[in-house]
């Protein structure tokens, strides 16, 4: 039986200082009933709890540790930074030298700005698209999460499509009634939605990978619609890859699929562990945030020259020439990837669990489902009960997942194939614990 009595601890007291005990919820574990273990370090592929428990992470820190924790050349290049100051609040050409490695991989990106996270970036692009087009209303797609801004925090109701209705206390129902949700991959739902108020919409904004409902691909051709439609009604494609760029390849979604955005958003990696994000898009739309243009924002920790040396060591490393007779970094990935699934795959069905195994990339996931799995009203039919079965079955074996079926997985460089074969010699245990569920 794992031990986590230090870890126990530490929540209880959290949860007098915090609410939730957390400051995010899903790191509450409340989704799979059991209390979260508190990590002291991490290392490669390794995490480590205060109760001295070591697992093979594949959360990655949602994401940004796509050559691992504590990588040499990362750590090395923050340790010199730090030396030169912590924050300026003033310009410096490491900002521009992170800018220009980013818009070398995406090209979509003529003109970028620096912020602090993913809320801020999807928030600000969705600002300048309203301020560009002069028009109030925006789509979005019912799980796909492109952060807590208020516009974005919205349900929809029980029609095809709708307008939002607030999904948090504290939400108005005036900020909330401008945003339209869809159905994820459903195309006559988009395509009846911008026939009726097409020409009153800013912008369609996407998760062009979903990963907030679990990973969930695009059908073939959907994201081509998205794009046919805004461009034929004027407005604007923003492609949320956050959690899917440098990750679905290299080049993120719209590489892996040959579609141009007009704004991409981009977070996780170009930060390297740090706090970082971007959006960036068309220069002619990009030219209206100040002080260029009247779109105002702002942020006194934009460009950290920590959370840029970190982006850059890290893009620097992935984005590096492949070594003779290997594949690049992220072909790498997805090659490790593609093996842990299939392993995932095989022992599924061998012990008579039903998966869906989902992969783009170096991103992957399951769900316990008999049918595959293409929107949110999917990922909420899959077993969660199950899941957590599963999860915790990994969790006893050291295999550090999230804590939800809903969250996505993430491979890096650091993980091994000694360390593949033994998540899936793990993953056999576990399914054998499912399988065993009511008899």
């Amino acid at each position: 039986m794992l031990n986590l009595e230090k870890s126990a601890a530490a929540f209880a007291e959290a949860k007098e200082l915090m609410p939730g005990g957390v400051n995010s919820p899903v790191r509450s574990y409340k989704s799979v009933d059991c209390n979260p273990p508190f990590i002291d370090h991490a290392l490669g592929d390794k995490i480590y709890d205060i109760d001295g428990n070591e697992y093979i992470d594949y959360v990655g820190s949602w994401g940004p540790m796509v050559v691992g924790h504590a990588h040499p050349k990362v750590v090395k290049a923050l340790q010199e930074a730090a030396t030169r100051g912590t924050s300026y609040g003033a310009p410096t050409c490491i900002e521009s030298d992170l800018a220009k490695l980013v818009m070398e991989v995406y090209p979509s990106i003529e003109t970028i700005r620096m912020v602090n996270s993913g809320t801020e970036a999807t928030m600000s692009a969705l600002r300048l698209a309203r301020g560009y087009t002069g028009r109030e209303k925006i789509v979005k797609f019912i799980g796909c999460y492109h952060g807590h801004s208020d516009s974005l925090l919205v349900n929809a109701g029980s029609g095809m499509a709708t307008f939002g209705v607030p999904s948090s206390p504290g939400v108005t129902k005036g900020t909330a009634q401008d945003t339209i949700s869809v159905p994820y991959n459903d195309e006559e739902a988009i395509t009846k939605v911008m026939e009726e108020v097409g020409d009153e919409v800013a912008a369609v904004i996407v998760e062009p990978v979903a990963g907030n409902m679990g990973l969930v691909l695009p059908k073939q051709g959907y994201l081509k619609k998205l794009r046919d439609l805004t461009e034929k009604h004027g407005a604007l494609l923003i492609f949320d890859e956050v959690m899917c760029g440098f990750r679905a390849s290299l080049g993120g979604a719209q590489a892996a699929y040959g579609i141009t955005p007009d704004l991409t958003c981009l977070g996780k990696i170009i930060g390297g562990g740090l706090p970082v994000a971007a959006y960036g898009g068309r220069k002619d739309i990009m030219a209206k945030v100040s002080p260029s243009g009247p779109v105002y924002q702002a942020g006194t920790l934009s460009g950290n020259p920590l959370a840029m040396t970190a982006g850059l060591a890290t893009l620097q490393i992935i984005t590096a020439e492949p070594e003779y007779g290997k594949a690049d970094y992220s072909r790498e990935l997805t090659l490790k990837t593609k093996k842990l699934l299939l392993g995932w795959q095989e022992k599924a069905k061998a012990a008579g669990v039903a998966i869906q195994a989902h992969q783009a990339g170096s991103m992957f996931g399951i769900f316990f489902s008999e049918k595959d799995v293409l929107n949110y009203e999917d990922s909420c039919n899959a077993d969660q009960e199950k899941f957590k079965v599963w999860f915790k079955a990994m969790l006893e074996q050291g295999i550090y997942l999230a804590p939800s079926q809903f969250e996505t997985l993430f491979m890096s460089g650091a993980h091994t194939d000694e360390d593949i074969d033994r998540t899936i010699a793990a993953a056999e245990k576990a399914f054998a614990a499912v399988a065993a569920m009511g008899k």
